[in-house]
């Protein structure tokens, strides 16, 4: 299934997206029991709403360097040689940077003017989960799938010395368009295309720990809650984007997610 958050006049709901309508139902699906949301029997055409990010998470975790590819593009950054993770190292993104599709990416005044995209497979739990032992327990966490886009600076990201304002302003992190429930989390084909032109095109399968590993090690430490959102990395270190560009992060099975960089 399709599920998505919506805005029509001064109207946010929820519902599934069926060929060009959405279903509106009560209440958000992620935590409606047995993911089964009673519909309010409003339909409107899919042109009539606007997409917004589909779920404002309790806690929105990063994967961090989970593609050799990117631990390699960052060291070429820096001019040093690659340090690849030895075991999976989560860290944490502003829930308040959450913008939907087609949505602007709005690049501070006292930035150097560039920033960076990170495609990326987005996890969406849905269920509470505590040492998750085996890996089909994980699994039977995963609510469904969406896109995350890991907008960088990456000047204040190497200078700083956390990543507050290199990962975290207002709109740096969009997310959508929708969340698809269903899909085998080892089979996804993700395209960066940065004015058209792809920058990335990698899978899922490329990932140095998968989807249940990252749940397992997660759980080990703190309790995963439902609408918990999990980014699982990306592969390259793409290039910089300036004020009128378009960016887009393509995943199979799942959709577009489309934004534009505007400055502030």
């Amino acid at each position: 299934m399709i599920w998505c958050r919506f805005q029509r006049g001064e109207t946010i709901g929820y519902g599934r997206v069926v060929d060009d309508e959405v279903i509106e139902v009560e209440g958000s699906p992620v935590t409606a029991p047995d993911y089964n949301p009673k519909e309010t029997g409003t339909t409107y055409a899919l042109g009539e709403v606007r997409l917004l990010a589909p779920i404002i998470p309790p806690m929105l975790y990063a994967a961090g360097p989970n593609h050799r590819g990117h631990v390699e593009g960052m060291a070429r950054r820096r001019g040093a040689e690659p340090n690849y993770p030895k075991f999976p190292e989560p860290n944490f993104r502003s829930v308040h940077a959450i913008i939907g599709a087609e949505a602007n990416i709005v690049v501070p005044a006292d930035s150097t003017g560039a920033v960076q995209p990170e495609g990326q497979l987005a996890v969406v739990l849905g269920k509470h989960a505590r040492k998750v032992s085996s890996r089909d327990e994980a699994l039977d966490c995963v609510f469904g799938y969406t896109i995350g886009n890991d907008i960088s600076e990456r000047v204040w990201q190497g200078g700083d010395r956390t990543m507050f304002r290199g990962k975290n302003c207002d709109t740096f992190k969009p997310l959508g368009p929708w969340i698809v429930t269903g899909l085998p989390y080892d089979g996804f084909r993700i395209i960066v295309r940065h004015n058209g032109e792809v920058w990335e095109d990698f899978t899922s399968a490329e990932q140095i720990w998968d989807v249940p590993t990252w749940i397992m090690e997660l759980s080990k430490y703190t309790t995963l809650h439902p609408g918990d959102v999990l980014w699982m990395g990306t592969q390259g270190a793409d290039g910089d984007m300036f004020p009128g560009d378009t960016i887009e992060v393509e995943i199979s099975g799942i959709g577009t997610l489309r934004n534009y960089i505007v400055a502030e």
